[in-house]
């Protein structure tokens, strides 16, 4: 039997409609540079457009034009089909599709809706937010963010939304992560701890993790530096089953100037987010920030609080109870700080009043990089995007040895409260 040859009319039904241009090949210096000057022009859309928004393309995305080209790409990968039809009979297992190939396909065909996995509800809603949040910082501050969009080897991306040296802010981050992994034996063991769903048989776990993180460092030390991170995450097992899935986040004041009347409208904001869903959540979750946004070694807060909770699982309340909790207490956060922020901006300050606030943010640095889980877990994983990660630390800061507040001063008085938090509503 003659070997096997696979037919011309199978690729040519394949190849991409012709331009109508002509296949002879030009000599380099068939036109003139005053030619091809000319010809250029002709062909161009027009004379240069002016610069456009940075996050036009970003709220606005183009069409992908991978649908044209799909053909041409496919091209090596159908050779390559034939040819193992003709020259192999081995018949191999495929492996099952990973969570990210499911949400892949699945937003593909069906979009995200109430049925989806609560995976893709989360993303959804942190994206919707993401954008919200920045519109609106953007009229405060008068300036536009930087819009970068990532994606990771390991599985997913991320939008990092950044300002710096605005007009407001000095530094401003709005970032989210869609994340995809394998959980290794050693983390299944560690958080089997809070989770008790999670399999301690298996050599390893895919995992899902996804969250909208912010932190706000204005100029004005009147002002307060405000963060805030909302998360979700979820494992599955070899066959795509979700295995265990929790919620976790919070949000938190650190002024360097305190003013009542702001912690007490933060926190009573707060609070009723809180109660729509459960009257102990406030007082709960109040103080288990004040315990973990905690300098030990200072012996102080960060800040004057807000909330904080982590591993929210169905031991708490059920999924979608959860997921309405996290809603409310994200949506809260506009109307918790723009009155705050607008109030404070514009107000005159002195260069000693400057000094303190750098000193702050030194107290400010020192949680991030020696206590925050969340700083320690996204450096320690495969993949990490370090500028991400790193977003919420100031752009300036200051350490200055043995520095102590006046006696009387409103420094002393904001290091009293940070060293004996206070209940504000």
């Amino acid at each position: 039997m003659p070997p096997f040859r696979p037919s011309c009319r199978a690729f040519r039904a394949l190849e991409l409609p012709q331009t109508g241009a002509s296949r002879r090949a030009l000599h380099p210096n068939f036109f003139t540079s005053r030619q091809s000057a000319f010809a250029r022009r002709c062909m161009s859309d027009g004379p240069p457009k002016p610069k456009t928004d940075p996050l036009e393309e970003w709220r606005n995305p183009k069409p992908s034009k991978w649908p044209n080209r799909i053909r041409f790409l496919m091209l090596p990968f159908i050779g390559a089909i034939i040819y193992s039809m003709y020259t192999d009979t081995t018949i191999y297992e495929a492996e099952p599709p990973s969570i990210a190939e499911k949400d892949s396909v699945l937003k593909r065909e069906n979009g995200i809706n109430e049925q989806s996995p609560m995976r893709l509800r989360m993303e959804q809603f942190i994206k919707q937010h993401q954008k919200e949040i920045v519109a609106e910082l953007e009229k405060v501050d008068g300036k536009k963010f930087i819009v970068d969009s990532w994606q990771r080897a390991e599985g997913g991306g991320g939008i990092s939304c950044v300002l710096q040296d605005g007009n407001v802010f000095e530094k401003a981050g709005v970032n989210i992560s869609v994340v995809y992994g394998r959980l290794p034996k050693p983390a299944i063991a560690k958080m089997r701890a809070n989770h008790k769903a999670l399999d301690p048989t298996v050599d390893s776990l895919e995992f899902f993790a996804s969250g909208l993180s912010m932190v706000l460092h204005p100029k004005n030390p009147n002002a307060p530096t405000v963060h805030l991170n909302y998360r979700y995450f979820e494992t599955a097992d070899d066959q795509g089953n979700t295995n265990a899935w929790w919620y976790g986040g919070g949000c938190d004041l650190t002024p360097s100037y305190l003013y009542d009347e702001d912690a007490i409208h933060f926190h009573n904001t707060i609070k009723q987010a809180c109660d729509k869903h459960d009257k102990g959540y406030y007082p709960r979750f109040k103080k288990w920030c004040d315990e973990y946004f905690n300098n030990k070694h200072r012996g102080e807060t960060r800040g004057i609080g807000g909330i904080f909770f982590d591993d929210l699982d169905e031991t708490e309340k059920d999924q979608e109870q959860l997921f309405s909790f996290v809603q409310d207490c994200l949506s809260a956060f506009l109307p918790s700080y723009l009155p705050i922020i607008n109030k404070r901006k514009d107000m005159p300050f002195t260069e000693e009043q400057k000094q303190w606030q750098q000193l702050r943010r030194g107290r400010y640095v020192e949680f991030n990089l020696v206590h925050d889980r969340g700083t320690a877990f996204g450096l320690n994983t495969p993949g990490s995007r370090v500028e991400s990660i790193l977003m919420s630390l100031p752009l300036t800061a200051r350490w200055q040895y043995m520095h102590e507040p006046e006696k009387g001063s409103r420094e002393e008085r904001l290091l009293d409260v940070l060293k004996n938090p206070r209940e504000w509503v």
